[in-house]
């Protein structure tokens, strides 16, 4: 159910059956050039897509020349408000907006920032989320219900379609994940604009992955949804590297390397969990498309990922190395994590 219509940002195409496209955004203060265009090239490094930053002033207008100079990715100009810092954003080079229509007074100034967008084909995202609606659709529903979310949304989209704008991406975010989660169904039912998934204030680390996972997951494997944010109170590389752990946990990414691990159990002689913890660190910027194992013990290792390219189960004190299921190897546990790399280098 991906959007019938594809938008495209710098060389980027999102939705129209484009492949999903990981964000993240910027979380340096705007003013400090250096630092954010150094975050920006890490998150680049990192996998990331497009990057979105904040232009909260005229001054931050400078970030999007700098930044665009040492990525290739696209840049997102994210604006609250004063639609003359959309036009200023567009002179610049910006390769996507994010600005809501309803926010930025009369007619004529969103009309100012559809001519100036159309001009560079420059699409514009519509961000609500449940602090951001209108008096009049919240008095209607109450409260930030999902289909609050998804009215709002769409009456943004209005405001641009008056001026036969379609250049458009749609997300209603929300920190609840089942309200996050109706409001994208209902939206992907009433519409076909490309949407952009995230679960908003989501939390830290731990809770804010699992929220994202639970949220765009859910909706991505409904075919919902064309490009996707991990919003966490934290660096935000880790927001890319969560963002494309959930591609790859639900199939949607099929490259790489696939790492699993058992969770251990009583007949656990080696220290897996340091073990796993280390492969998978090691094996995050693999780019051979293989499945690796890291098992706990020699019972039922090898059997138990007999689908594994490669894998390591343990023992006392000395572990295996298997392929499809057959040990190939027998090393001390000192040396089992080496062997594995040693071995995953010659495949």
């Amino acid at each position: 159910m991906s959007s019938k219509i594809k938008v495209k940002a710098g060389n980027v195409e999102i939705g129209g059956g484009s492949p999903i496209t990981v964000q993240s955004m910027l979380n340096v203060p705007s003013t400090d050039i250096e630092n954010s265009v150094r975050q920006a090239v890490e998150l680049e490094a990192a996998g990331c897509q497009i990057i979105r930053l904040a232009v909260p002033d005229r001054d931050s207008i400078a970030l999007i020349e700098a930044v665009k100079k040492e990525v290739s990715v696209p840049i997102v100009a994210d604006i609250h408000f004063d639609y003359r810092l959309a036009l200023e954003a567009a002179s610049a080079g910006v390769d996507k907006v994010r600005i809501n229509p309803g926010n930025i007074g009369s007619d004529d100034r969103v009309h100012a920032v559809v001519k100036a967008c159309n001009a560079r084909n420059i699409p514009i995202r519509i961000g609500v989320n449940s602090g951001s609606l209108e008096k009049h659709i919240l008095e209607k529903y109450g409260a930030p219900t999902a289909e609050a979310l998804c009215e709002s949304a769409l009456y943004h989209a209005s405001l641009l379609e008056k001026f036969d704008f379609y250049n458009i991406v749609l997300s209603m975010k929300s920190s609840t994940v089942s309200t996050m989660v109706k409001a994208y169904e209902l939206a992907a039912s009433k519409c076909d604009y490309p949407l952009h998934l995230g679960v908003t204030e989501a939390g830290t680390e731990r809770m804010g992955i699992i929220k994202s996972a639970a949220g765009i997951g859910a909706l991505l494997l409904k075919g919902i949804g064309d490009t996707i944010r991990v919003s966490l109170t934290d660096n935000p590389v880790k927001e890319v590297y969560a963002a494309k752990d959930i591609l790859k946990a639900i199939d949607i990414d099929t490259t790489g390397v696939k790492f699993i691990s058992c969770p251990t159990c009583g007949r656990t002689r080696i220290d897996l969990i340091s073990i796993a913890n280390e492969a998978q660190e090691r094996l995050r910027n693999c780019k051979k498309n293989i499945t690796v194992a890291v098992m706990g013990c020699v019972v039922n290792g090898p059997g138990e990922a007999r689908e594994a390219d490669i894998g390591i189960a343990g023992g006392d004190g000395v572990g295996l190395i298997f392929k499809k299921g057959e040990v190939v190897k027998k090393v001390a546990e000192e040396e089992l994590l080496d062997a594995l790399m040693l071995e995953i280098e010659k495949m």
